[in-house]
């Protein structure tokens, strides 16, 4: 099968589209055919290797940390799961990932895809849509009736987040430069703040969700907006969230999990049409280097899926 590796960490040339050995499924997991896998700036970080610490994986490594595909064959002992289901799963961070034809996963990390929009559009949801909710409801305790400020709203993960700080019945207050503003907009923020040209200024929240790698004075002083008793919440964990015990507000640093059964809710959402899944491109899987190298640029912009060929 073809597969991209990095055989050494390193900058988006050590990456190599090469034949590798189909994989067979061991006790517990599934072999699954690869419809699509997606691109996630910690894949360049990882290929980089500036994750050997939370995140130590064997060389070569094959990346893509999200899967939608069709299972292919079973492992001892896998229950719940059939040959031939359509799923979608969030892979182990140091396991081989879907940038392949065939990937291996822990059944138990799987979930059925969404039925009304295509497989491989579903690959957009798993990492980025975990996070969001993860940092709303597990660490942010987001109710209906409460502010959020989403800083760096216009990714893939401020997507989710916002649509589903809306859907709780929340109002949503996010920061997007002017390129990404408008998609911000149809997510459903109520308001839109461009970071590029004005300080973040607001009444109180009671969340802050920053999801960009902003300087650590100007987290601390969007920390100053939460409301005592109010959290903040940060998914870039090189630069710690800040607290303030004084006014009792929390700072909570996210490292995403995988989690089949919070999967299974946003693919509920999906299928209600409540939960909108954008894809900004698609790619072969042999222009994946090139999709690694545009990230170091700056040159993306939203969601850019991988496609394998299968002959």
């Amino acid at each position: 099968m073809k597969a991209v590796r990095f055989h050494d960490h390193g900058d988006s040339d050590v990456l190599r589209y090469e034949d590798v050995q189909r994989p067979v499924p061991g006790a517990g997991q599934v072999r699954i055919r690869v419809v699509a896998t997606s691109f996630n700036p910690v894949d360049a970080s990882i290929r980089a290797g500036s994750m050997q610490g939370p995140i130590p994986v064997a060389l070569p490594h094959t990346p893509g940390l999200d899967v939608a595909g069709t299972v292919d064959a079973l492992g001892e002992g896998v229950a719940g799961v059939q040959v031939g289901d359509e799923v979608i799963g969030f892979l182990p961070m140091g396991a081989d990932g879907a940038a392949a034809e065939y990937v291996l996963a822990p059944a138990e990390i799987l979930t059925p895809a969404p039925t009304s929009i295509p497989l491989a559009d579903t690959a957009a949801v798993p990492l980025v849509g975990l996070t969001a909710w993860q940092a709303l409801f597990d660490h942010g305790g987001l109710v209906a009736g409460q502010r959020v400020l989403i800083n760096g709203a216009g990714g893939a993960v401020g997507g989710y987040a916002v649509q589903l700080a809306k859907h709780a019945g929340a109002h949503v207050i996010a920061t997007a430069s002017p390129r990404s503003s408008e998609r911000v907009t149809a997510a459903g923020a109520d308001e839109v703040i461009d970071h590029t040209a004005t300080e973040v200024v607001t009444a109180p929240v009671d969340i802050v969700l920053n999801l960009a790698p902003v300087d650590p004075a100007r987290l601390t002083a969007l920390a100053a907006l939460v409301r005592p008793g109010g959290v903040v919440v940060n998914t870039t964990v090189w630069m710690p969230a800040p607290t303030d015990e004084e006014r009792g507000v929390r700072g909570v640093d996210l490292f995403v999990r995988s989690d089949a059964e919070q999967l299974a809710r946003l693919v509920a959402l999906v299928d209600r049409g409540e939960l909108r899944v954008d894809v900004a491109q698609r790619v072969p899987l042999a222009e994946l280097p090139a999709v690694h190298a545009s990230a170091a640029t700056g040159a993306l912009s939203g969601k850019v899926l991988v496609l394998p060929a299968h002959d």
